[in-house]
């Protein structure tokens, strides 16, 4: 289509008048066109005005989008204290060296490390925990201009650590393109493998060949919906079809006609160095809710022929499965939504009839390793966690003492050998990898993460209660300056999630001292939908009852007003992906609550969510416009469908990256066209984009910094803070 006219006239010229959060004038940021679409679903009939955004490719879409960029960086550019807030929030968040997402095999572990003042993490590894470091992989290498960068999207090393398998992809578009080093000859292989996002490598015993998922090849006719679907489980060999053209297909949808795999986004094998069987997982969305589980021997693994054996479907509540010989231990949640962990032997697997090892308690269980001298068990108890080790037939069972209380997060184990790593972190506690030894008392701390130089004695954290809407309790964390004054002037941001079980535990974030630096407290929201209080906490704010996650976060709000933290005018609402969701409730169901909404690819067109490549995979947390029960689900979460003409909506910075793969950028898009003629407060609805940049995931230290410092200045302007206040 050619552009129209008004966009191609479009001026980014800005007129500031004097009243603080209302210096803007709307005269000059370039219109869409409306065109509107009606589809009826069920008897109701839903308005799509902007439904030719979804064609990112149409020329006019692409100017719209760049006019709109480029408006939005000039008035943030405008705001004074805006460079100095970027370059603070930098030094905050580059000024720690971090090592994390480590990997065991034997003495050699691995792990991503993020050095001071540089922008993206590396892939290293060392012999010990003492030992020498060394770096395999340097994604700031891999850039050939300033314009585009590249990252490390995923690893996994073989199971005698010569060789590790890795996964880069350019702009932040997790488009993993699978490569092979070497370390004993610090060489790369011929190994380039695209379309191996989110990949699972799984290797064999014999250290050459691995398990690998790939996605399908779209062709010119694939619907968007399908073409980052049914991902194929393959078998690769170092040396042979190095491009992956060729290599075998073992498992997925479609590989076998005697074998039933559901649809879904990802499938992958696992495997155990010291069992001789594969598990195979059919997983809807490549996340940690129940999923479809099948059972072979390793010796009888040969294509189309491999006789799998399903042993768990969803309804099972199986989530999280690990191999130990002839056994399997298997993290469940039906009739135990606080989780258990049984065992079954995999000749004859019944998971039906189970062993009970770890029986539900008042913790939730969220994570479990498996090591030679018994399994490592993770629990969330409240607002911290706890560590166990518990014996394979579940009658040892030792709490492990913590130097504080925190989140325990990312076990790590070598099923061979006995111990565990581990990270531990809270809200003003950096992370920490520590360890632990079969028959101490307690962890210690490795050295592996130096000590934090950002760490605050002047910041804590705390816990209170807001009340939703129907009487149920949500807890709310506070991280603020000691001893802040209630007295209605601190400007806040509420943060919150609410989806697909994942849970807002608490985690180190030296950026928020920017915030916290200038007064400012930080709110986060622990909403149905999320794991906090396990499965049943989930299932409270999915699909029909997402209404409650929603309210949940307005509850959040009023009770830092009613306790006299904040009031409405230096209050912000922040979410991203699925708390999109939560956005537009916080936006449209009391737009008068908050002064500004920051939602950071949001999704906000639930109903057309279906169509784009991401859409289908989320489903089961979603639900689907093709039955009426789903319709009337994705319809009252659908933010987008409910803004209405006239509504003096807050101020509102829409953010999206060109290269998002989860959320296409068409809700961005259509969301702040729809907002931006629809408002009538006067305030300022931006749309910024990077055009470097996806979901967030693989973004660098100075795109995730730039982020935000343009939403925090946004939010200060609209504020009244002085020293955000652009020129007159």
């Amino acid at each position: 289509m050619k552009p129209t006219k008004s966009l191609l006239a479009a001026t980014l010229a800005l007129t500031f008048v004097a009243t603080p959060g209302l210096s803007w004038s709307a005269e000059s940021q370039p219109v869409a066109p409306v065109r509107p679409v009606t589809t009826t679903y069920f008897g109701t009939p839903v308005v799509d005005r902007y439904r030719y955004m979804e064609n990112l490719s149409d020329p006019e879409v692409q100017s719209w989008m760049k006019a709109q960029a480029a408006y939005t960086r000039k008035v943030i550019d405008s705001i004074p204290d805006r460079a100095s807030l970027a370059t603070h929030i930098q030094e905050l968040m580059a000024g720690d060296l971090k090592r994390y997402d480590f990997t065991r095999r034997g003495d050699r572990l691995f792990y991503h490390m993020l050095e001071p003042g540089t922008n993206l993490p590396k892939l290293a590894y060392r012999d010990g925990v003492k030992g020498e470091e060394h770096v395999l992989v340097d994604p700031a290498k891999l850039s050939t201009d300033s314009a585009h960068h590249f990252a490390l999207d995923w690893y996994s090393p073989s199971w005698d650590g010569r060789y590790v398998a890795y996964g880069v992809s350019e702009g932040g578009s997790e488009k993993s393109v699978l490569h092979v080093i070497d370390l004993q000859t610090g060489s790369q292989l011929q190994e380039t493998i695209d379309r191996t996002s989110d990949c699972f490598v799984s290797w064999r015993n014999d250290n050459k060949s691995f398990f690998y998922l790939r996605y399908p090849k779209a062709g010119p006719d694939t619907p968007p919906s399908l073409s980052e679907y049914n991902a194929v489980t393959f078998l690769h060999v170092l040396g042979q079809h190095t491009d992956g053209e060729g290599d075998e297909a073992v498992f997925g949808r479609g590989v076998s006609a005697s074998v039933d795999v559901p649809e879904g986004q990802a499938t992958y094998v696992l495997l155990a160095p010291d069992s001789p069987y594969a598990v195979a997982v059919a997983n809807h969305n490549v996340d940690n809710n129940p999923n479809t589980f099948y059972v072979a021997r390793l010796d009888q693994i040969h294509g189309a022929q491999t006789p799998w054996k399903k042993i768990a479907t969803p309804e099972d509540g199986v989530t999280d499965v690990r191999l130990r010989g002839d056994r399997l231990y298997v993290l469940s949640d039906k009739g135990a939504p606080r989780f258990q962990i049984l065992s079954t032997p995999l000749a004859h697997p019944d998971i039906a009839h189970a062993n009970v090892v770890v029986p539900e308690s008042e913790n939730v269980l969220d994570a479990f390793e498996v090591a030679s001298d018994g399994m490592y068990l993770g629990e969330r108890a409240g607002a911290t966690f706890e560590l166990r080790h518990v014996s394979y037939d579940g009658k040892d069972n030792q709490p492990i003492g913590l130097p504080f209380a925190g989140t325990v997060g990312d076990l790590v184990s070598d099923p061979r050998s006995p111990g565990l790593l581990f990270s531990l972190q809270g809200w003003v506690k950096a992370p920490r990898e520590l360890s632990y030894t079969p028959g101490a008392s307690a962890a210690t701390d490795t050295g592996l993460v130096p000590p934090s130089k950002t760490e605050s004695d002047d910041i804590e954290a705390h816990d209170e209660f807001a009340t939703s809407y129907d009487g149920t309790r949500i807890p709310v964390s506070i991280i603020a300056k000691k001893g802040v004054t209630r007295d209605g002037t601190n400007p806040t941001i509420v943060y919150g999630y609410g989806s697909y079980g994942i849970s807002m535990d608490p985690s180190y974030r030296p950026a928020w001292q920017g915030w916290i630096d200038r007064g400012g407290i930080i709110a986060v929201a622990h909403m149905r939908g999320g794991g906090e209080y396990g499965d049943a906490w989930h299932r409270a704010g999915q699909k029909l009852t997402k209404i409650n996650t929603m309210m949940d976060f307005i509850a959040t709000a009023q009770h830092m007003i009613d306790e006299r933290y904040t009031q409405s005018k230096y209050l912000a609402a922040n979410s991203a992906s699925a708390g999109g969701i939560v956005m537009g409730g916080a936006m449209e169901i009391n737009p008068g609550l908050f002064r500004v909404i920051l939602d950071d690819v949001g999704l906000s067109d639930a109903l057309r969510f279906e169509t784009e490549p991401n859409g289908p995979p989320n489903v089961p947390e979603m639900g689907s416009s093709s039955n009426e029960a789903g319709f009337h689900g994705l319809y009252a979460m659908s933010a987008y469908a409910h803004i209405h003409d006239g509504t003096p909506y807050p101020a509102v910075m829409f953010t999206t990256g060109a290269n998002d793969p989860r959320v296409a950028p068409w809700h961005m898009l259509k969301m702040a066209a729809r907002t931006q003629a629809a408002t009538s407060s006067g305030r300022p609805v931006l749309l910024r984009i990077d055009y470097d940049a996806g979901h967030g995931i693989g973004s660098s230290v100075s795109q995730r910094a730039n982020q935000l410092a343009d939403e925090w200045s946004f939010a200060l302007w609209q504020m009244g803070e002085a020293g955000f206040q652009p020129k007159q």
